[in-house]
């Protein structure tokens, strides 16, 4: 008997070995049984491509991106502006202080990234700021003045 709790060990299942429902049923059908679009991939998800959450809002002044990228360097971050597309690329670095054999499970993604966003046409493309603190990227785009609301008088005739 073993004194080890937890499942923090255990190999990924799938949803389908988990619940016993299968979304691809109807697949199945078609491709045979050896239709898996998800086939070797639970243990290899941290491996692949991964894309950092971002949230987008409007201010009266401005259009605000933020994006989190926890652990990356300042210096692996690029913010870029090309025919009214906002780019963000940049790395986030698998640690070297532990070597990858010792490790039991890698979940986090790590490696390039990149988000793109295409810019209305009131973001004015020469007041873009972007600041990088405590693993929050804050992007503000200042609005055209003649984009920005104004109140205009109404008058009695």
């Amino acid at each position: 008997m073993s004194n080890k709790t937890g499942t923090a060990m255990a190999p990924t299942r799938s949803a389908r070995e988990m619940t016993g429902f299968d979304p691809f049923r109807q697949f199945r059908r078609f491709f045979g049984e050896t239709f898996d679009p998800f086939a070797g991939t639970e243990e290899n998800w941290s491996l692949t491509t991964w894309a950092p959450a971002c949230d987008i809002f409007e201010t009266e002044n401005a259009i605000v991106l933020k994006a989190e990228l926890p652990e990356v360097k300042t210096e692996d971050v690029k913010v870029t502006l090309e025919n009214n597309l906002l780019t963000i690329r940049g790395e986030r670095k698998f640690s070297t202080e532990t070597k990858k054999e010792n490790y039991h499970r890698v979940e986090r993604s790590y490696g390039e990234f990149m988000r793109s966003f295409t810019l209305p046409n009131i973001v004015d493309p020469n007041k873009i700021n972007a600041e990088f603190k405590e693993g929050m990227l804050t992007v503000t785009m200042t609005k055209r003045e003649e984009a920005k609301p104004k109140q205009v008088e109404v008058k009695v005739k």
